[in-house]
């Protein structure tokens, strides 16, 4: 059985984790780590903050803040625990950070567990290279009114997927408002909805003359990223160190 410790267990995502686990027979939370150490009542113990963790697992999943990206890393390369990370909001230092600790522990980093949105990340890499440079490419998001972060890093990951399959320079426009340039073959466009209780909801549009291709993933609940985070858990434990992704889980 697979000994996992959460971090961010107290909060929405960590929550719908640790019961995913408990439905799962091959995983096991042993301990949890969260600052509000006191707000839920989980059968294993709670830490606040990674040093603290006295209990061995054999991967952390974490679901907590970008903010706290350093503590982490700190405990697993410290500990040779393997590290899933499942927050968004990565800055370029952090990526820096992420991969240097690769050279130490595997890590597996998405800011999107769920499967179906990086099956779709494929789709739409094949979809810019047949009809990129004929067609216009936007991206809509929606999420729910808590959402901080705009645009989410699953679009920028939909994103930079787009961008990397471009041979020429693609810039991101993010909304129009006061642009009043031409919209570019090259342009990128992306908007942000944020409203009710959208859990997630992506679509990339290729817009042609006279015909649009649209692809949409749309989240229904947040336990599809608690199981595709378990998955990644199982497919980590065993894996040499390295950086990986929900792509090479996929292969």
């Amino acid at each position: 059985m697979i000994k996992v410790i959460v971090n961010g267990c107290n909060g929405k995502m960590g929550n719908i984790l640790v019961k995913s686990v408990n439905n799962d027979e091959e995983v096991i939370v042993v301990a949890g780590i969260d600052r509000n150490i006191n707000k839920q009542n989980h059968p294993f113990p709670v830490y606040s903050h990674p040093s603290k963790c006295l209990e061995k697992g054999d991967v952390l999943i974490d679901f907590s803040h970008h903010s706290l990206i350093s503590d982490v890393l700190n405990y697993c390369v410290h500990t040779k625990t393997p590290l899933v990370l499942a927050t968004s909001g990565i800055a370029s230092d952090q990526k820096e950070q992420l991969l240097t600790a690769s050279h130490a522990i595997p890590i597996l980093q998405s800011p999107n567990m769920s499967l179906g949105v990086n099956v779709i990340i494929d789709l739409v890499k094949k979809a810019t290279e047949t009809l990129g440079h004929s067609f216009d490419i936007e991206i809509v998001e929606k999420y729910h009114n808590k959402k901080v972060d705009s645009p989410s890093g699953t679009t920028l990951m939909l994103a930079n997927g787009i961008k990397d399959t471009f041979k020429e320079q693609t810039h991101f426009i993010f909304g129009r408002h006061g642009n009043n340039d031409d919209r570019k073959d090259t342009d990128i466009g992306i908007h942000s909805v944020r409203g009710g209780t959208f859990m997630g909801e992506h679509t990339i549009l290729f817009a042609g003359a006279d015909e649009v291709v649209e692809i949409t993933h749309k989240a229904l609940s947040k336990d599809i990223f608690a199981l595709g985070a378990i998955k990644a858990a199982k497919f980590l434990v065993d894996k040499k160190n390295g950086f990986y992704t929900m792509n090479d889980l996929l292969k």
